[in-house]
């Protein structure tokens, strides 16, 4: 198999004003009573595209994914596949397939008729369906276990089942719900890669649900996310990490500090004066008095014993290292502000030993430059 790297660097059909999307949805509304469960919600995504639809629990997207596959009908509004509405056609219909957490196999048949199930009731002929089922088997890596039953297999190799089964009767689009969400945290790492190169062997479109950010940074193209039945943001895993659209995103995301204060002006600059009373230069322009937040990430973040030189163009306030969580790779500090708040730092830990470490409520020194922070307006 050929590396991703390639195709993912130039795969933006997002950004081509020509690009007709694959599947739209267009003012979305889903209503269950007087619960809202996807607020007039408008998406598209592209042929081919690996898409995650990332949020908390009862954000709307698994109700999103089931309005897709047709589980669930919209109260208003649109859902378009290559260009044809889904209004009115039965899930058995459409040209998707879905994969659930539960994986949903049958126990008492073996892997082999768990793959064939959907075929033969498709009324393809036996023959054709050997082989089909023989190519999935193949795909997923499972030929040895043709015979088995779910019970005999181990988690990993069951979802392997459910996603053969799932690609069996060749989608134009697969959907997963939280697909790996029963699995380790080492199998899911390695599963994460496998469902990435199998994408991309297949040439199909995944549509991803999942509470997991690392999961969805991982493997998709672009993110979707979600809160209260509306889209906060859609981009790529890079935009979304390090330029967040809102405070939402940016809390939602990985773990953020905020370092939060009103615009001043000195010597004709914007600088947010913080907590501390620390000046922070800003990147931009911005009405004077006007309460804003940077968003800096742990790892932009440098502790220090020494006091950073004078004149360097770097955000710099003592501090008190309150907790530290040693990681193996990596080392994060907690460290106490004068002003009361807490910021993470966090450090990777290049050498096999560390001299002379930092230790509990040592002063040390927190900085970081200015342009390592995003400023969040709402």
């Amino acid at each position: 198999m050929k590396s991703l790297g390639i195709f993912r660097r130039s795969f933006a059909p997002w950004a081509d004003p020509n690009a007709k999307p694959f599947i739209s949805f267009r003012n979305v509304t889903k209503r269950f009573g007087d619960f809202t469960a996807v607020d007039n919600l408008s998406l598209d995504i592209f042929t081919r595209e690996f898409f995650a639809l990332l949020g908390g629990s009862g954000c709307g997207k698994s109700t999103l994914l089931r309005m897709l596959a047709g589980f669930e009908q919209p109260t208003s509004g649109e859902i378009t596949l290559d260009g044809q509405s889904l209004a009115g056609i039965p899930p058995y219909r459409r040209p998707v397939n879905m994969m659930f957490q539960s994986y949903a196999l049958f126990p008492h048949m073996t892997v082999e008729k768990n793959i064939a199930f959907g075929l033969k009731q498709d009324g393809m002929p036996k023959t054709e369906i050997a082989e089909r089922v023989a190519q999935m088997l193949k795909l997923v890596k499972l030929e040895s276990f043709a015979g088995r039953k779910p019970h005999q297999l181990s988690g990993g190799q069951r979802q392997r089942v459910a996603l053969a089964r799932s690609l069996a009767k060749r989608p134009k689009v697969l959907l997963l719900d939280e697909p790996l969400g029963a699995l380790d945290k080492k199998l899911r790492e390695e599963t994460q890669f496998e469902l990435m190169d199998l994408q991309y062997e297949l040439g199909l479109t995944f549509v991803v649900v999942t509470h997991d950010q690392e999961e969805a940074m991982t493997m998709s193209d672009r993110i979707a996310v979600m809160s209260q039945g509306r889209v906060i943001q859609v981009a790529t895993p890079a935009e979304i990490y390090e330029a967040p659209n809102s405070r939402f995103v940016a809390e939602f995301i990985g773990d953020v500090n905020m370092m939060e204060g009103r615009v001043a002006l000195e010597n004709g600059h914007s600088v947010l004066k913080t907590e501390d009373g620390v000046s922070v230069p800003l990147p931009e322009p911005l009405a004077e008095g006007r309460e804003v937040a940077l968003a800096v990430r742990p790892e932009k973040l440098k502790v220090s014993r020494a006091a950073p030189p004078e004149g360097a163009n770097l955000y710099a306030v003592r501090g008190e290292i309150w907790d530290i969580a040693y990681f193996g790779d990596m080392t994060v500090f907690h460290v106490k502000l004068p002003s009361g708040k807490i910021v993470k730092a966090s450090s990777l830990n290049a050498t096999r030993g560390v001299e002379d470490p930092f230790g509990y409520d040592e002063q040390i020194w927190v900085s970081f430059e200015p342009q390592a922070g995003v400023v969040l307006k709402g």
